[in-house]
């Protein structure tokens, strides 16, 4: 039998304004639509070629059925990486997911999503890293 592994604490915090944050790109995938948000600073670091400032929140919004199902957060904080050993880091970079009442998920294993996201290490850790940089502040739903 395998091991059960659940969400560990850590420093991200669901944002307190996620309507200040700027939709700038929609994903889909099969059911799923993701529309992903962060701040107007982190646009524009990326647009200047400049690092992505401490502070900053990424936010998925999984969308199901045309309902939130649950939001990921990806959040940068001055020092958070060394939170974890050099293996695991994602640079100052931290996960959390949350269900649509914006509580934890206590069931997902954020090990994973840092993992994952290390493959783009030259990307700030970003998947939409492209879609961020193109960005001229039209999107497409």
């Amino acid at each position: 039998m395998g091991i059960q592994v659940h969400a560990e604490t850590n420093r991200v915090q669901f944002p307190e304004n996620l309507d200040d944050l700027v939709h700038y790109t929609t994903v889909r995938r099969g059911n799923v639509t993701e529309h992903i948000r962060t701040t107007r600073e982190a646009i524009d670091a990326v647009k200047q070629g400049q690092p992505i400032p401490h502070g900053t929140h990424f936010v998925l919004v999984d969308y199901r059925d045309g309902a939130v199902h649950r939001y990921f957060v990806m959040q940068k904080g001055q020092g958070w990486g060394n939170d974890y050993d050099e293996g695991r880091r994602t640079e100052d970079w931290q996960f959390q997911w949350f269900w649509a009442d914006q509580s934890i998920n206590m069931d997902e294993n954020t090990a994973r999503c840092q993992s994952c996201h290390s493959s783009r290490s030259d990307k700030s850790f970003l998947y939409t890293f492209d879609a961020l940089s193109a960005f001229d502040g039209t999107v497409i739903e």
